[in-house]
């Protein structure tokens, strides 16, 4: 028993040594990338003050306005806010919420897209210690108010567009617009600018207990869950993620990627925390953002992969004539596969500046491809970002070798506490599945082959529709594609393709059969092909497959 009782507390010993050695190199890579400057020393009792009193997130715009004041925070179609704007107004419009009878642990649901009312209503419920759910802005009025209402909604805030899709909700803490389509003066009684105008720009009193944020899951594949989070308790978050990518201090990004979402929510946060300039729009038009880049001289763009393909579609052209400067140093992406076709083709575009970050709802992120990976191996989603443990089990939980297959599992300080409904993500020895299958090569870069929950059984034959739907994304003809598969009395299963093809392309369903046939095993090639003008997507570029197994014939 005492040897068992040493080993155990040698084990906790070493997992804490390694615990400080990382947040030790954390700090320093935060230090590096500019997160932390010199500050008079009043000012430091004041950010001091500002993250005792509202945590992080809260925090976190208190501080841009004590280091950057007058510096642009954000610019978007209305215009540019300062720092101290932004902070002063949060302040005004969480003090109105309090006045209101919005207590701390309450829940604040927010439907908006990406403008100045998203991040003036995250940053006044934090102020408040309010529970902050973050809803996608794509739902159907049916599912918006199951989510809502499962969630907890106590305060709603939301932009004019989605008035008709939240009927029948009313919150005790009142229904609050955002974004007034028809913009005038004075604002409207039922507006957050209101609402801003006529309470006190002061600091709010400190909250009972912390904020905490839900970001609810794709469901890409079924109803979508309600991910909660505490506020990072450490550096690993800002660190991993800044000792691989080049962001840097007050300057400017293009934030394209719908901040309800992981990917933007956590670009908008770090785009705070370096004191940068965010540049932001309520829909994404690609011709339009490229000039945003060049008008602005963006350094960064923060954006899903199909984002990126639709300005990429613009032609090499229309890019060099609106991108002169050569300012843009990270094409950030994540949110769903980047895939080598697109890989190559935007570093051929904009050079070895691409970073492409794989991760989840639930596990926050594993690994980062940087240029150097997608150089070598335009496939892989990168390596493991420090502070993450990722490892690849076979059914049994049992670790597999490099080169094989299995289910991914992560490990970080960052992971989600659980579904606000009930349950979780599966767990092997501390580790928690991405819900993807996977491989590591040689080098230790991570390849995606597909969802675990995906896998097709044909005729005896496992299949996973990745590997089929970048063979057929690589054909001159198609410009992107998806499988699925699909009951089969004598397969039990079979591969059913839905092929998108480039304008003015020509393709049958034979060719498209005989082409899969030609580069992988014959039990690969769909048996079916659909052809599409395009694919449903979700905000963040997600195929959503049961729309095409439930689409009508």
């Amino acid at each position: 028993m005492v040897d068992l009782d040493l080993k155990a507390i040698a084990a906790d010993a070493g997992r804490l040594v390694g615990r400080l050695g990382d947040e030790a190199y954390f700090a320093a890579v935060c230090l590096r990338a500019g997160m932390v400057t010199p500050t008079l020393p009043h000012r430091v009792a004041q950010i001091a003050l500002a993250f005792e009193r509202y945590g992080l997130l809260g925090g976190a715009v208190a501080t841009g306005a004590i280091r950057h004041g007058g510096d642009v925070a954000l610019i978007d179609e209305r215009g540019e806010l300062s720092y101290r704007q932004l902070d002063q107004r949060s302040n005004a419009l969480a003090n109105a919420w309090g006045e209101l009878g919005l207590e701390a642990g309450q829940g604040v649901a927010i439907v908006a897209r990406n403008h100045r009312g998203f991040l003036e209503s995250v940053f006044a419920a934090a102020k408040c210690g309010a529970k902050i759910i973050l809803l996608n802005t794509s739902f159907a009025g049916p599912q918006i108010r199951e989510v809502a209402g499962r969630e907890g909604t106590d305060l709603l805030v939301y932009d004019d567009e989605y008035a008709a899709v939240l009927a029948g909700i009313d919150p005790p803490h009142g229904r609050w617009r955002a974004w007034v389509d028809d913009h005038r003066e004075p604002a409207p009684r039922d507006t957050i600018e209101f609402l801003i105008g006529r309470a006190s720009p002061a600091a709010p009193p400190k909250p009972d207990v912390g904020p905490r944020i839900t970001i609810l899951t794709s469901g890409t594949t079924g109803t979508p869950k309600g991910a909660a989070r505490s506020e990072p308790r450490s550096l690993g978050l800002l660190g991993g993620l800044l000792g691989k990518v080049p962001f840097r201090p007050r300057e400017v990004t293009e934030l394209c990627a719908p901040m309800f979402h992981a990917l933007g929510f956590t670009q908008a946060m770090l785009g705070v925390g370096l004191g940068s300039t965010l540049v932001v729009r309520r829909r994404f038009e690609p011709l339009l953002t490229l000039e945003s880049l060049e008008r602005h001289d963006a350094t960064a763009i923060v954006l899903v992969p199909v984002m990126l393909r639709r300005i990429l579609d613009l032609g090499d052209q229309a890019i060099a004539q609106r991108l002169q400067s050569g300012h843009l140093r990270i094409i950030f992406v994540s949110g769903s596969a980047l895939g080598p076709d697109l890989a190559r083709r935007a570093t051929r575009a904009f050079g070895p500046v691409l970073y492409n970050l794989y991760g989840s709802t639930e596990v926050a992120y594993a690994t980062i491809a940087t240029p150097d990976d997608l150089e070598a191996e335009p496939g892989c989603a990168g390596k493991v970002v420090r502070g993450s443990v990722v490892k690849i089990l076979d059914e049994h939980g049992n670790q597999v070798s490099r080169g094989e297959t299995g289910r991914i599992f992560v490990g970080n300080t960052s992971q989600f506490e659980g579904y606000t409904g009930g349950g979780a993500k599966a767990e092997v020895g501390g580790l928690m599945s991405s819900g993807d299958i996977g491989h590591f090569d040689s080098e230790g870069r991570l390849f995606i082959e597909g969802r675990d929950d995906e896998m097709i059984v044909s005729g005896g034959e496992n299949v996973f529709p990745a590997e089929v739907e970048e063979l057929l994304a690589s054909h001159d003809a198609i410009d992107e594609a998806a499988v699925i598969g699909v009951d089969d009395e004598l397969f039990g299963q079979r591969l059913q393709a839905f092929v998108v093809l480039h304008p003015g392309a020509h393709l049958t369903e034979a060719e498209v059969k005989a082409y899969v046939g030609e580069n992988l095993a014959r039990y690969k090639a769909p048996r079916d092909v659909v052809f599409l003008d395009e694919l449903p997507r979700n905000p963040t570029g997600k195929v959503l497959k049961r729309e095409l197994r439930h689409r009508p014939e």
